[in-house]
């Protein structure tokens, strides 16, 4: 069994424009309020990166909880040698053969991850503008995700994510973002009362029929430059 008090390094990263790679986590607050979770004792920064830690939402079975996680499946640490996996995103139509999450897919390992904002490249002026996708209404909401667990060489479990994402061609809002040519893609925004049910989804058949396009007209885009981040 887990123990969920796992840490890694926070890692800067640069925005390049490609499928989300950075959001903005819920606050302390809006945890408790809006997800009804304990608050982990670790602190977390104001917008994730790869290999930042971030509030993730499981349940083993005595109800769910927030823990901290790394952002990307596989970290820096765990990379192969000489490679660099860029493991945010898991596509829904192959997360279930590729061995990098194969056996958490199967395994039923899911969580949800709470956020305020995502960010997305909207090339509709002919550049990359930084766009942020959140709820029309304001309030905090969480995207489909998968979790695992990493033995350290300490003796420590350490924990990451992957955010699962869809086919948005034909999506209202999302089919604005990226360039023209390359398909679109959408994170899976659960809804709040299906919280519990895709936690404690068990089969894997039946969570990917979750995996659906959130309505487009209870979403917000809109412009948002980047703010400059520190290396510490």
């Amino acid at each position: 069994m887990y123990d969920f008090k796992g840490n890694t390094k926070n890692l800067s990263r640069t925005y390049t424009g490609r499928m989300c790679i950075n959001f903005t986590p819920p606050t302390r607050q809006q945890l408790e309020d809006h997800f009804k979770v304990p608050t982990p004792e670790f602190e977390w920064k104001a917008e994730t990166w790869q290999d930042y830690l971030a509030p993730a939402i499981i349940d083993t079975g005595d109800g769910p909880f927030a823990f901290m996680a790394s952002y990307g499946f596989v970290p820096k640490g765990h990379m192969p040698p000489g490679r660099r996996l860029t493991t945010m995103n898991a596509r829904a139509e192959t997360i279930g053969p590729l061995p990098t999450y194969k056996r958490a897919w199967h395994l039923s390992q899911l969580c949800l991850i709470p956020m305020q904002a995502f960010y997305e490249p909207c090339y509709e002026t002919g550049k990359a503008v930084r766009t942020r996708i959140r709820l029309a209404s304001g309030e905090p909401f969480a995207v489909a995700g998968m979790w695992r667990g990493w033995q350290e060489q300490d003796g420590s479990t350490s924990y990451s994510f992957t955010q699962i994402t869809i086919n948005a061609d034909h999506h209202a809002l999302m089919q604005r973002m990226h360039k023209p040519e390359d398909e679109k893609r959408s994170l899976v925004i659960i809804p709040r009362d299906q919280y519990d049910v895709w936690l404690n989804c068990k089969n894997p058949e039946q969570a990917r029929n979750r995996l659906v396009n959130y309505q487009a007209d209870q979403m917000d885009a809109s412009p948002a430059p980047q703010q400059s981040r520190s290396r510490t």
